[in-house]
């Protein structure tokens, strides 16, 4: 009964964390967050310009229409992160569109990693989410979450492969 209640006020997010995209799901809802993972800064100030929702899709229309004072980086490079505070603001901000005005509680997010990362580039996955918002934060090899999601039997005895 308390899961329930919890899932009703907090439902769990799903993250792809993304080198062009960045694509978030609620559970029960499907996928409600699908924008670019890139972030606009003021140079020299790395500030977020837009009381910090210069992100995704925002900041993308940016490119080439904004004083040169303004950059647009991408936070991730081969789905790796290259920089952790913008990683940080890029993941705050999916997971508050995400949530809406849904209640103070954290959400729980599963985040889908490349299988090759290191456990340093784990580590940093993780705690850019922790501080983002995230409440319990769970890793999945990209591999596996979309065998998951493909509905193959990963729990079974058989072969499977994942082609992408």
């Amino acid at each position: 009964m308390l899961q329930r209640i919890r899932q009703w006020f907090c439902p769990d997010l799903a993250i792809d964390l993304g080198t062009a995209n960045t694509l978030v799901a609620i559970q029960g809802e499907g996928i409600t967050v699908n924008e670019p993972s890139v972030v606009a800064l003021q140079k020299g100030s790395r500030r977020v310009p837009g009381r910090g929702t210069a992100v995704g899709k925002l900041a993308r229309q940016m490119l080439g229409r904004t004083p040169d004072s303004i950059t647009v980086v991408r936070p991730l490079k081969d789905g790796v992160i290259t920089d952790f505070e913008l990683c940080e603001t890029m993941l705050r901000y999916f997971i508050r569109k995400a949530r809406r005005q849904r209640s103070g509680m954290r959400p729980r997010v599963v985040i889908a990693v490349p299988g090759g990362i290191t456990p340093v580039e784990r580590q940093a996955v993780f705690n850019s989410a922790e501080r983002a918002g995230a409440g319990r934060v769970f890793l999945v090899d990209e591999a596996r979450a979309a065998g998951i999601g493909a509905g193959l039997p990963i729990s079974e005895p058989l072969a499977s492969m994942v082609c992408d």
